[in-house]
């Protein structure tokens, strides 16, 4: 069976053109993730796909919550580009069906955790091109499909301390700026 991860994979293409976008001087900017600069939310995503290829090939995924600039390497975009292609490689059909734990849910198959993955992706993209000073440009459907993840996973987030309260949008918000603000941004 082929699973289908052309989300996935267009949430990656969105972060990594933030990733790109980042000028030499900007790594040091803070983000709209408390304690982090902007080296430290690309590292965070770069260890999600460390942290992906260890679930695919059944191994122990590192923390990448924790310390997440090691993961950068001395070049972010060079560190991205490797974990990934890794990370793809690792993809097989028998990995996609690995159960995998997620959270407070269980277990799930592997490929419907890269589905949970894209509000992961495009939330730090948001937050990477913030830091940066770029724009963002994300997928609305995307954005659809990371608001409904979000409305199922926030509970656990915010008990366990992980995500602060949800804002309240300005009227007519877009949905974009209506799941930064339920995840406690402001877009």
């Amino acid at each position: 069976m082929t699973w289908e991860l052309s989300g996935y994979q267009r949430a990656l293409d969105a972060f990594e053109a933030v990733l790109d976008g980042v000028a030499p001087d900007g790594w040091a900017a803070p983000s709209p993730c408390a304690e982090w600069t902007a080296w430290d939310v690309a590292g965070h995503l770069i260890g999600g796909q460390h942290l992906i290829h260890a679930l695919a090939m059944g191994q122990v995924p590192p923390e990448v919550g924790t310390d997440p600039g090691r993961f950068c390497g001395d070049d972010p975009s060079r560190s991205w580009r490797t974990a990934r292609g890794e990370c793809a490689t690792a993809l097989t059909e028998t990995a996609l069906q690995r159960p995998v734990p997620f959270g407070a849910l269980g277990e799930l198959p592997l490929h419907l955790f890269l589905g949970g993955h894209i509000l992961e992706l495009l939330i730090h993209s948001w937050d990477l091109a913030q830091a940066t000073g770029q724009v963002a440009r994300l997928d609305p459907d995307l954005v659809h499909h990371a608001f409904a993840t979000a409305q199922v996973i926030a509970p656990t987030l915010r008990a366990e301390g992980r995500l602060g309260p949800p804002l309240t949008p300005p009227a007519r918000a877009d949905e974009l700026t209506r799941l930064l603000a339920f995840l406690g941004r402001r877009a």
